[in-house]
């Protein structure tokens, strides 16, 4: 679809189109609640008249610290039909790590849970210092001087639905939609500006070519907090009217359990997800006959996976994208008729309205079957990061061209292949891990001099993080206590798994470490 042609929407207008379309049909299965598209529509509604009651202002930043539920989206997306800015937070996250985003982003207001995996979020953020927070909502739970959902709710009765209608009239497809965090090169997370329009183009794009349907029950197992659950999960249903079934923490037992009692069609993730499913060994009992549609990524697929996705779980479609928070999540996305040796090998090609290419280092396009760094431009490339111009510059040509810092090989058809990480993040179990923040964190630890991450390969994650340590004279640290104080200190996926203490680090003529030299100690220890 050309530039000229398209229609270009804002977050309410899908929602209130939904309603439209899809009426009763179910938009939401939490538990025992089902809510149909025209109840989401007047939620919205009444979460927004919430918001104007609060003093919500165009502009203004709301962040979600909770993990997939219902209430969840209600919440975004009222704030986001009054010109609110959607800041989600890494459930996973430690209380000085979500207090940098809620400082960082300014976050008027947010939206959390009372208890989940025996974490208290409100509780985490008891001692840190957040001057813009104005006041926590309990989507779920109890806090000392927390409001509850219902009463925040409540609160918008005496606003006017008309003036909630014609505030997000005047949303604009220009006007902000979100700004997701995302960790860099220099151990502090960025903020990724990106509007309502880019979003809902992108992920129109995304589900019309990966085959999502409005007959289909989408399975969300991807956190809300991340563009996968988020843009590739609930908002790409409404955009296609399929069922959403969120899950709130993934256990293998239960979801086989609902594919036959939900009829699951739509189950999205890493490779990890389907590898448990085929290796569960009470497969057998259960009817997966519903499953239609997957779309995977963050790590590579074997071809024996493709080919068993299809044969033994009964997928029609499975295929792989590429992408990254800079770029609304989607890059590149493989087509549902690619074969199981295209779908393994590569990240697919450009989606339709973006340009991808691969980049020498004076930013010359290379041969196609050549290494490059891979740049893209197109409706999907982000605004800027939040606050910082110059990372912006460095990241985004004056042209509109969007460095990934990933290094890739494409084809002569345009479907790449990811081969390398310029910036030395690895991924574990489907999460981004950038070595810098870490290092960051690992040095605030009393008896740390200085620390150097790299991940190293593992069966069941793909990847984790591997820590070298020189201790500060006259310490006396051990593997146990650096991961034990990583576990009180940072998320779970970041935290080393394995620890080396060295005297000095091999430094470089600039200073620098020298990572090759760490990655050969490492593979010289592996088992």
């Amino acid at each position: 679809m050309s530039d000229d042609s398209y229609q270009a929407r804002t977050l309410p207008q899908v929602v209130a189109d939904a309603a439209r379309l899809y009426g009763q049909q179910i938009a939401i299965t939490d538990g025992d609640i089902n809510i149909s598209y025209t109840d989401l529509d007047a939620a919205r509604v009444q979460a927004a008249r919430a918001f104007l009651a609060a003093g919500l202002q165009k502009g203004d930043r709301i962040a979600i610290w909770a993990p997939n539920i219902y209430q969840w989206i209600i919440a975004a997306i009222g704030a986001q039909s009054m010109g609110g800015v959607l800041v989600p937070l890494n459930t996973r996250m430690k209380g000085a790590e979500a207090a940098y985003i809620l400082q960082a982003s300014g976050a008027r207001l947010l939206f959390t849970v009372g208890d989940f995996l025996g974490v208290c979020y409100p509780e985490q953020l008891r001692d840190q210092q957040l001057p813009d927070l104005q006041q926590i909502v309990m989507l779920t739970g109890e806090a000392e001087g927390a409001l509850p959902w219902e009463a925040f709710l409540a609160a918008g009765e005496g606003v006017p639905e008309q003036e909630a209608i014609a505030r997000a009239a005047a949303i604009t497809p220009e006007d902000t939609l979100d700004i997701l965090f995302t960790s860099g090169t220099t151990g502090k997370p960025k903020g990724v500006i990106t509007s309502h329009g880019q979003n809902i183009r992108t992920f129109e794009t995304w589900s019309a070519t990966v085959g999502l349907r409005a007959d289909d029950n989408y399975l969300i197992i991807n956190p809300f907090f991340h563009s996968f659950g988020y843009k590739a999960g609930w908002l790409a249903a409404i955009i296609r009217g399929a069922r959403m079934l969120p899950v709130m923490s993934f256990d293998l037992d239960a979801v086989l359990e609902q594919i036959p009692r939900e009829q699951i069609s739509m189950i999205p993730g890493p490779p990890t997800i389907y590898q448990s499913l085929l290796a569960h060994p009470r497969r057998g009992e259960f009817d997966l006959s519903s499953l239609r549609l997957a779309v995977t990524g963050a790590a590579p697929v074997p071809v024996s996976l493709v080919e068993q996705m299809r044969g033994e779980l009964g997928f029609e479609v499975v295929v792989t994208a590429y992408g990254l928070t800079e770029s609304c999540g989607v890059v590149s996305i493989c087509r549902a008729d690619d074969s199981p040796e295209r779908i393994s090998h590569s990240s697919g090609r450009a989606m339709d309205g973006v340009e991808m290419k691969c980049v020498d280092a004076d930013g010359n396009t290379v041969a196609a079957g050549s290494e490059g760094e891979i740049w893209c431009r197109g409706f999907n490339v982000m605004r800027g990061y939040l606050d910082n111009p110059e990372e912006t510059a460095r990241t985004v040509t004056t042209d509109g061209w969007l460095k990934t810092g990933d290094v890739g090989v494409m084809d002569a058809d345009g479907y790449v292949r990811i081969t390398d990480r310029i910036k030395d993040m690895f991924i574990v179990g489907g999460f981004n891990c950038y070595p810098a923040e870490i290092e960051n964190s690992l040095c605030s630890m009393p008896g740390v001099a200085r620390a150097a991450v790299i991940g190293v390969p593992d069966e069941r994650m793909g990847e984790v993080a591997q820590a070298y340590i020189v201790r500060a004279p006259g310490a006396s640290l051990d593997e146990a206590a650096v991961i034990q104080w990583s576990r009180d200190n940072m998320a779970n996926y970041k935290v080393p798994r394995t620890v080396r203490f060295l005297d000095e680090f091999p430094i470089n003529a600039g200073g620098k470490v020298m990572k090759n030299v760490l990655r050969e100690l490492a593979a010289r220890d592996a088992p």
